[in-house]
């Protein structure tokens, strides 16, 4: 289960401890699952961004990231507001939740390989209550290894590419997407047509149930 006092890794410890000195109101400490705990689309980002989720204690709430990730949700009924700005704005996700493969803000936002295989298991236990046939979208390459490792698949045998789709136990489908980042949205390697892309497709898979 999620620990909110959870200090396994080092470096992040000391790193939350460092920037809750020098921002003293901001969450700073491991960002728990946000949404329905019954959930049939779960959304897995990488891990919370420094002046988003680490701050406000929600997701991709307060960062750019949020931004387009939350007006697609809207767009597809998955949340009831097209923007979330704090922790406590009202907004609602319907059949969806969102959490990070690092609960953790890492430095420079890059996590090292032992931290996301450390809180891999908590990734693990939210996958193990997943309903059947429900749709994971996984944002980047972090994320899309981080469910198959939890899932416990051979990550060979599953490439990431955005909108590929993959078959795993329980008729769970895993959807990849390019993170909905500043710098994947401001390059436009990804475009919000090419995100709602995803999510049209999550949301047929599941209307299809």
């Amino acid at each position: 289960m999620f620990d909110s006092d959870c200090r396994r890794c080092s470096r992040l410890s000391e790193f939350l401890d460092q920037v809750k000195l020098e921002h003293p109101d901001y969450f700073a400490r491991p960002v728990p699952p946000f949404g329905d705990k019954k959930a049939r689309l779960l959304v897995v980002g990488l891990a919370p961004g420094m002046h988003g989720a680490n701050a406000t204690g929600r997701p991709f709430t307060g960062d750019y990231a949020g931004i387009l990730l939350y007006e697609t949700l809207y767009k597809y009924g998955f949340s009831s507001k097209p923007e979330s700005v704090t922790a406590d704005d009202g907004l609602k996700l319907k059949d969806c939740r969102i959490t990070n493969a690092v609960k953790c803000l890492p430095p420079q936002n890059k996590p090292l390989g032992s931290e996301i295989n450390t809180c891999n298991q908590f990734l693990t236990e939210e996958l193990k209550r997943l309903p059947e046939g429900a749709v994971i979208v996984a944002l980047g390459l972090v994320a899309h290894n981080a469910v198959l490792k939890a899932l416990g698949q051979k990550l060979s045998g599953f490439k990431f590419a955005h909108l590929a789709q993959h078959a795993m136990p329980g008729g769970i489908q895993l959807i990849d997407s390019y993170h909905c980042s500043r710098y994947n949205t401001q390059t436009r390697r990804l475009t919000p047509d090419m995100f709602y892309a995803v999510f049209d497709r999550a949301r047929k898979e599941l209307n299809a149930l």
